[in-house]
This record gives C-alpha cells, structure tokens and sequence, in this order.
C-alpha cells in the first residue's frame, strides 16, 4: 500500500521520459559577455556620433572605422557562439530525416568542414596579419597600425575551429536515442497544466 495520499501524487507526477542533458559548454559565457559588450560599443559610438552629427554638422572620422571592426568581431563572436550552440545554417530535410547513425555522421561532417574551413581562414589570415605588420600599414581614419585589426581574424577564426571540434566530440559521444527526438516537440506537458 502507497505511503502517499492521492492529492500528493496528482500534483508530483512522474515523467516517464529523462530530462534531455544539458550540452551546451558553459564556457560559452565568454561568447555572450563578449556579444553584450560589442554591442554596447557599437551603440554609444553610433549614438555619440548621431549627436555630434546633429548639434555640429560634422561626425567622428574613426566612428565608421572603429565600428566596421566592432561588427566584423561580433560576426566572429556570434558565429563561434553558434557553432558551439549547433545552431549553425543547414537543410534539415537532410539533417533532420533518416536513421540516428546518418544524422550523426551529417552532424559529424558538418562539424569537420567548419572546422576545416576556420581552420584555413586562420592559417590565411596569419600571413595578412604578417604583411601588415612588415610594411607598417597604419588606417585611414585614426592612423593606428592595421594589424591591430586584422590580428582578430586569426585568433576568433581559431575559436570557431575549437568549438566546432569540441561540436565534432559532443556529436560523437551523443546517444543515438537524441537524434531520433524532435527537439521542437514536447511530450511533456507545461507547468501548471493539467494531463488528461
């Protein structure tokens, strides 16, 4: 005879399915404080700019400047945040469709050709940064030296090539049950509500 008295167990019910694990890195604080800060930048340097702009009918010449570089970083940083989170662009009548084994090894292949492809990206990117800093080429609107802005390139497309071979791992370490959920479909249902 159960110890619990029928209200008790109509207000705790049992889930027959586990809670799916948590996989995305927790690491991925440093994508998103990165985002928020870029993003504040990219604000008040725009917003001073339109003030000056409009109370002295001229602008900041380094505003554009600075601000090209702060959005190419934060393509960089939400790119490297999306590959970690696998949110990244695919067609999911391929991705989503078939047997657990073929989707993962589309997510496997997925996760290599980024990798491959930053990989490459920060490897090309080493000699700019190279050429920039041998021949001294300084900005046209501040007049800094260039490789101060093209040494990002290398060092966030080598974070995108990280976080996809972490994706690659957690890919392949996944359950085959995790491929076959749909993860946009609950069968649980919401708080408060009641189950028929």
């Amino acid at each position: 005879m159960s110890s619990k008295s029928p209200a008790e167990t109509e207000t705790h019910p049992v889930s027959e399915t586990p809670a799916p694990a948590d996989t995305e890195p927790r690491s991925l604080r440093i994508e998103d404080w990165l985002t928020v800060i870029v993003m504040a930048a990219l604000a008040l340097i725009t917003f001073a700019n339109v003030l000056v702009r409009y109370f002295t009918s001229s602008s900041f010449a380094w505003t554009e400047e600075i601000s090209v570089f702060l959005m190419i970083v934060l393509a960089l940083v939400a790119g490297s945040a999306a590959v970690a989170r696998d949110r990244h662009i695919r067609i999911e009548f391929f991705s989503e469709s078939g047997s657990a084994l073929r989707r993962r090894r589309l997510a496997q292949l997925g996760a290599l050709m980024v990798a491959l492809l930053f990989t490459v990206i920060a490897v090309l990117s080493i000699r700019t940064l190279y050429d920039d800093y041998r021949f001294e080429e300084t900005s046209p609107g501040i007049g800094v030296p260039v490789w101060w802005y093209t040494m990002w390139l290398p060092i966030l497309s080598a974070l995108i090539a990280c976080r996809a071979v972490g994706l690659f791992i957690r890919r392949s370490r996944q359950p085959d049950i995790e491929y076959l959920v749909d993860e946009t479909v609950s069968d649980t249902p919401a708080a408060g509500s009641k189950s028929p």
